[in-house]
This record gives C-alpha cells, sequence and structure tokens, in this order.
C-alpha cells in the first residue's frame, strides 16, 4: 500500500497573535510534500534516525495513544521521513511529519473522510499539539492539524476552529499572494522566546490587543470575502506594525525590502511562522510591479486573484 502525502501549510494570518487568541487563516500548500517510506540509503539514515528519538518519546509519553510497537518497529526496518518541505522555513515541515504518524501509528484515529465537529477538531488539535511539542517545546497543533486535514481552516480562537472556503483563485489575476526566500531557516524556540520576553511589557501587550489582533482579524474578514481594497489598507497596518514591533523576527536580508513595500505601496511583507529566517508572505494587487522591487529575491506565487 502507498503511504499518503502530507503537505505542507501556510498560516496566511495570524502568527504569534494566535497566541493570544486572535483569529487565523492557515492554507495547504501542496508544493511540498512529505511521506513515511521505507529504504536504507545514506540519504534516508539521518531522517530514520530523528524518526528513532522521536519514537523513544511517544513510547515514553503518549504510549496509550499510539501503536509505539508498531512505530518502533518500523523505524527498526528503516522507516524514513521522504520530504521536500524545507525545515525552518514556516511552511511545516515538523507538521507534516507529525500528522503521517499520527494516521499510521494512532490508535483511536479520527478520520478526516467524516463529518468533522469542532470538537473532533479541537481533539485533534490537542493532540497534535503534544506530538508536536518534541520538536519546538510548546505548539498549538494547529501546523499537523493543517497538514492532515488538507483543507484551510479558520481560527475564530484556540478551541474555536473550522472549515472555510475561500474565493476562488485568478490563474491569470494581476494580483498575488507570494512567499520570498530570505535565503536562510529560523529556528522557531528563539523566536517564540523573544515573543514571550515582550509580552512582559504591558505597552507591548497593550499595541498587540488593541492593533496588531485588530488589523489581523480585519484581514481575515476581507481575505476570505475578496474585498481586496479593505483587506490591503489593514496589510499596509499590519505590515507596518510589525515593521515596528517584530522587528527582531524579520531576517535581517530582508529588513530593507520589508520596508520598500511599506513606502511605495506596491506590496507588503508579513511573517510566514515564527521568522527569524525562511519565508515571509507578500501581498500585493500588481505581482509584476512588485517582482521589479524584489528583483534580488526568489519569490514564489501560491495565491492569484
Amino acid at each position: 500500500m502507498k503511504n499518503p502525502l502530507f503537505y505542507a501549510k501556510i498560516l496566511l494570518f495570524g502568527e504569534y497573535g494566535i497566541i493570544e487568541n486572535s483569529k487565523g487563516l492557515t492554507i495547504p500548500y501542496n508544493f511540498y510534500q512529505g511521506a513515511l517510506k521505507f529504504e536504507e540509503t545514506e540519504m534516508t539514515a539521518s531522517s530514520n534516525a530523528h524518526l528513532r528519538k522521536y519514537a523513544q518519546f511517544l513510547s515514553e509519553n503518549f504510549s496509550e495513544l499510539f501503536d509505539t510497537e508498531a512505530f518502533n518497529k518500523d523505524v527498526e526496518n528503516g522507516m524514513y521521513f521522504d520530504s521536500n518541505i524545507p525545515q525552518g522555513y514556516g511552511v511545516g515541515s515538523s507538521g507534516a511529519l507529525v500528522a503521517a504518524i499520527y494516521n499510521k501509528y494512532a490508535k483511536n484515529k479520527i478520520e478526516i473522510e467524516s463529518y468533522l465537529t469542532k470538537e473532533k477538531i479541537a481533539e485533534l488539535k490537542l493532540t497534535f499539539g503534544q506530538m508536536e511539542s518534541y520538536f519546538h517545546g510548546k505548539s498549538s497543533g494547529i501546523d499537523p492539524l493543517i497538514c492532515y486535514m488538507n483543507i484551510p481552516l479558520l481560527i475564530q480562537s484556540k478551541d474555536d476552529i473550522s472549515t472555510v472556503g475561500l474565493p476562488e483563485a485568478a490563474a491569470n489575476g494581476k494580483g498575488a499572494v507570494f512567499l520570498i526566500n530570505s535565503g536562510e531557516p529560523g529556528e522557531t524556540a528563539p523566536m517564540v522566546q523573544i515573543f514571550f520576553e515582550k509580552l512582559k511589557n504591558d505597552g507591548f501587550r497593550k499595541t498587540l490587543k488593541e492593533e496588531f489582533i485588530k488589523y489581523n482579524n480585519a484581514c481575515i474578514e476581507y481575505f476570505v470575502k475578496g474585498e481586496y481594497n479593505p483587506l490591503f489598507n489593514n496589510l499596509q497596518k499590519l505590515s507596518s506594525w510589525a515593521f515596528e514591533h517584530f522587528r527582531p523576527m524579520i531576517p535581517q536580508k530582508l529588513v530593507n525590502a520589508w520596508k520598500t513595500g511599506i513606502d511605495t505601496n506596491t506590496y507588503y511583507l508579513k511573517l510566514c511562522g515564527s521568522g527569524g529566517g525562511g519565508y515571509v508572505l507578500g501581498f500585493t494587487q500588481d505581482y509584476e510591479k512588485a517582482k521589479t522591487y524584489l528583483k534580488d529575491f526568489n519569490t514564489e506565487v501560491i495565491y492569484r486573484f
């Protein structure tokens, strides 16, 4: 039996804010994918070694939830995770792995083919958060959830997640949502630590709640409705806020490009994941014009409108 593929994810809106109960909007990104496979070569040895440690983690902490005996046996037989999802780029490399392992070894698996109530989605999210804590120290479980379900999800709050329809993409649309490669991976844990340190400051907490979350939630509302003028009005505010308050998380190579987008109103950048490196997200109503400012970077369109 061929092992199923699990795709990357992109959190369009909600990075860091969902920790403080803002809304979030996440979509699958099928350009990158991974699957559990069996093959013993020099190339697969590293992945197999990582799975061996992860199998031990699940055996010690969650043996009641997973068939850890079968997992360990498969690892002994050379199983590895065959993935082209870049690690440290904010597109869910650990999320896809966690989803694949849940799918194969969970004892009471919640099937995605069945109708999923909000309660079932919440249960999945909790389990995925526990599983992914191995990689990040603390996890919301949202990355593996989107990788497992492979459909857009609207995060209303920590405990309220539902599926959502998006406006149909226009293949030849002038506007675009795109990724920019910063050229180096980022590490989630140090960036999240910076955020939690910032949260100790009352002024930062106030502006996060009164400005960032307000702009973020408005962006989600208008993006889902396909109302692009008010969307870009709020994107400008969101990008400017992040430039001021999330500067340590913005990859150094992209600081100037970030400011250029705001100054020219040609495109707006925002974090994709925790930042520090990896990808950042771009939004523009004129992709060809935006590319003239971003000619020194690799850009990758993920959605046209």
